[in-house]
């Protein structure tokens, strides 16, 4: 009997540590906002994958785990997820010159924008199709006296296209500072290399970027925004 009642009490333990468990308040926060250039106001295109992160440190906790949000690939961001607090949040491995950190109250749903100074400013571009060849015309304008690294073009299915994310591409290393009067121009041919672009389903459209690599550090990539121009494979 001793042991039943044993079993007893301990089961009723754990059902209310359970609900004592349960009762707990779930994310409640959340942050969104822009990575905008200080001088055009334009929106500072980036890459979904290995591009600009932001780093949080939620306040009161000791030791604190940092947290990291992804943006977005046309400079935008949101986290719904987050608990409302004071956290310290610093974008990293950005494609802009650094920027400091910043204290900032995340409540219920907090815009927080970043006013940058993009590495690489791609100007005047163009993407157009010929028959079977896209051709891209851009000027490149700096902010640093650094080395443009490279330059390149990229086609993907989805809107997710760059460096990281392409089917094909056309790439060209330049390693030199450039002149704001110089255009420059990439091709691909895309028909020809339509076996590349393989698919479960018929491909209807195809999705293009440009953009210069600053021979910076962790640098990203900076991009114009994205083209898509219908194509049938």
């Amino acid at each position: 009997m001793k042991i039943y009642n044993y079993l007893c009490v301990l089961a009723l333990i754990i059902v209310f540590t359970s609900c004592d468990l349960d009762n707990f308040s779930g994310p409640d926060g959340g942050v969104h906002g822009k990575f905008i250039d200080a001088h055009t106001g334009e929106l500072v295109q980036q890459d979904i994958i290995r591009g600009t992160r932001i780093e949080l440190t939620e306040h009161g906790y000791d030791p604190v785990a940092k947290q990291y949000l992804v943006v977005k690939n046309d400079g935008t961001y949101a986290n719904t997820q987050l608990f409302q607090n004071t956290y310290t949040i610093e974008p990293v491995d950005g494609n802009f010159i650094p920027i400091e950190a910043e204290e900032v109250d995340i409540g219920a749903n907090t815009e927080m924008n970043f006013e940058v100074i993009p590495y690489i400013r791609i100007k005047n571009a163009t993407i157009k199709r010929d028959g079977n060849i896209v051709i891209a015309s851009f000027k490149i304008e700096q902010n640093v006296i650094s080395n443009v690294r490279k330059i390149g073009m990229y086609v993907f299915p989805e809107p997710i296209v760059g460096e990281p994310v392409h089917t094909l591409s056309h790439e060209v290393d330049l390693n030199r500072v450039v002149s704001d009067d110089e255009t420059f121009t990439l091709e691909l041919d895309i028909v020809s290399n339509g076996s590349l672009f393989n698919s479960p389903k018929n491909i209807e459209e195809l999705y293009f970027r440009v953009g210069a690599l600053i021979d910076i550090g962790n640098a990203k990539f900076n991009y114009a925004p994205t083209v898509t121009i219908p194509f049938s494979l």
